[in-house]
């Protein structure tokens, strides 16, 4: 996944300003980024403040490594049903 050029901090402080009432043409245009970024910015982060992000990134990370065991504790299941000759 490519890597943002803004920071959640950064994308934050835009959209308070769309909130606060500036064009979001304009804001996109000075910031140099895509209406629909935007809009997907907006979906995500809207109505965040800055520890709101910081809290969602780490239950992200969080998120993923649970993912992760819990993907190695069913192929480990897997391989000892098949080693012990376990039908389902």
């Amino acid at each position: 996944m490519k890597k943002s050029r803004f920071t959640e901090e950064q994308i934050i402080g835009l959209l308070k300003k769309a909130e606060a009432g500036m064009p979001i043409k304009e804001l996109c245009r000075k910031g140099g980024f895509s209406d629909v970024t935007f809009y997907k910015w907006r979906a995500k982060f809207g109505g965040m403040d800055v520890p709101d992000s910081k809290q969602l990134k780490e239950l992200d990370s969080e998120n993923a490594k649970l993912k992760k065991l819990l993907a190695e504790a069913h192929l480990d299941m897997h391989a000892l049903k098949s080693v012990l000759g376990v039908k389902r």
